[in-house]
């Protein structure tokens, strides 16, 4: 079984906010996903050293809110002290809400080479997303995060609620310091599934998305990414956008796979499909489900013909599989 050669760790199911957009399987309305006991230190070591061996060349950290992981700064030492043996020593992405951010975790992440993304869902709808009241102390971690020589990224997840504030809130995280931009469009899935309604982009509003990062990043001369692929058909003027980068290819079980809390395999923090466990003898478990993802064998009939399926996955297959049953579905959270 050859694995991607980059894992996200998600180090703890806690957290601190109750994001409506949220999309962590064990926090789905009647969710049945197994939430098992957290690893321990030690545990994650003894994984750690596995990814490793296994031709792991990329770590990121994330939970729930990875900074409640009472061993978080042990984690992010070992990965970091046991690459540098290795000759690897790529950095460490860490996704964060920074409502429990430290100036002793910043200093951590600068001599552990991590790079440090944090999430602005919108500046005045920040409470309104989030339950919390938190956006400027955001703004100023990426402040203080500058003020170090770190490099950090802006995560913005796009909703219905904060849409006609996105060139503002993109403006400000790049001027409060803010290296790039990660763009992610609302999915269905997680706690969000309750609020799919209020939340859900239109064609339109996905479209105009796109075309407002791109002006904000053209002006502030920044690049960032679109974080969840969309159809190809979907995007009125695919060619335009110089500075966002713009995927149409699912990366679950190709680019990347996910570990969460206790240990369960799965391929992407979206799906709430366990496929394997890392202290199993050969880690994947459900190898048809796996090869759904890491063959791109879950294209829809639909796009059979389209000239370009070979480029494009024709929206998040995960989507698919939760809002109609089957990978293969349509994802009509980009296509109507």
């Amino acid at each position: 079984m050859i694995l991607p050669p980059s894992v996200v760790l998600e180090l703890t199911y806690k957290c601190n906010h109750r994001c409506i957009f949220c999309s962590c399987p064990w926090d789905a309305p009647d969710s049945k996903y197994p939430k098992g006991k957290e690893l321990c230190l030690d545990e994650w070591k003894v994984a750690i050293d596995k990814l490793y061996q296994i031709g792991i060349q990329t770590f990121s950290i994330s939970g729930g809110e990875a900074i409640l992981k009472d061993c978080m700064p042990e984690i992010v030492e070992y990965i970091h002290t046991e690459g540098l043996k290795k000759g690897i020593n790529n950095p460490i992405v860490l996704i964060s809400n920074g409502l429990a951010m430290k100036d002793e975790y910043l200093q951590l992440f600068k001599r552990c080479n991590v790079h440090l993304s944090m999430s602005l869902p919108g500046y005045s709808t920040f409470k309104e997303h989030t339950g919390v009241d938190n956006a400027d102390g955001v703004l100023g971690w990426f402040e203080k995060a500058k003020s170090l020589g770190m490099r950090t990224t802006l995560n913005v997840t796009v909703t219905r609620k904060n849409y006609h504030e996105l060139f503002e809130t993109l403006s400000m995280g790049l001027v409060s310091g803010a290296s790039s931009i990660l763009l992610n469009r609302f999915l269905p899935g997680g706690r969000g599934l309750s609020y799919m309604k209020e939340l859900m982009l239109t064609p339109e509003q996905i479209n105009g998305m796109l075309d407002t990062a791109e002006e904000v990043l053209s002006f502030s001369n920044r690049y960032g990414n679109l974080g969840t692929e969309v159809a190809y058909c979907a995007i009125k003027q695919p060619k335009k956008y110089k500075r966002l980068q713009v995927g149409y290819q699912c990366a679950a079980a190709k680019g990347f796979f996910v570990i969460d809390p206790s240990g369960h395999i799965r391929t992407c923090n979206h799906s709430p499909h366990i496929v394997g466990h890392i202290f199993h003898e050969n880690l994947i478990d459900d190898q048809d489900y796996w090869n759904l993802y890491s063959q791109s064998e879950y294209k829809p009939t639909m796009c059979s013909g389209c000239k370009i399926i070979s480029r494009c996955d024709c929206g998040c297959r995960e989507v698919a599989n939760i809002l109609h049953g089957s990978p293969k579905a349509k994802d009509t959270s980009i296509i109507e």
